[in-house]
Parts: structure tokens; sequence; C-alpha cells
């Protein structure tokens, strides 16, 4: 019988990085950071941090923490009027 699949939700922070590009922390994750270039990049690799943590979780007899979500999540979104 296969394990069900769980779904993980965790408030991600991207922090404008002062030589380009941005800084990424999962705050629930202690020791989780990771950086793109992009922030679709750094989307990328925050999924791919997040995941490789729960894996090495998992790979120990242990489940990831679960982050209880009740604030809106924001995103700053940059629009230019002429």
């Amino acid at each position: 019988m296969s394990t069900p699949t769980r779904i993980y939700r965790y408030i991600v922070v991207f922090e404008p990085a002062e030589e380009g590009g941005y800084v990424v922390r999962i705050p629930a994750l202690p020791g989780v950071v990771t950086q793109g270039e992009t922030l679709d990049e750094a989307r990328s690799v925050a999924r791919d941090a997040i995941n490789g943590y729960l894996e090495s979780l998992a790979k120990d007899g242990e489940t990831g923490p679960i982050e209880e979500i009740r604030e809106p999540l924001r995103e700053v979104i940059e629009v230019a009027v002429a």
C-alpha cells in the first residue's frame, strides 16, 4: 500500500539581496535559506529546499512541521503608470 501524499504549506520570505536577486528564508524550517537571481527562480529553489528538508526528515521517520497560516499571504506587485 502506498503512503498518501501530504501537502505542506509554509510562509516564504523573499528579501532583495544587495548584489541582486533574492535571499529566501522559510521561518518554520530552521536553517533553510537559499537564493535566486529572479523572483521566479527564488520561488523554484525555495520549493526545492523545502522538498529536500522534508525528504530528509522522512528518511529519519519524522514528519515536517505543520505551519498554521492564519494571515493572508502578501506579495509586492509593481505597476508602471504613464
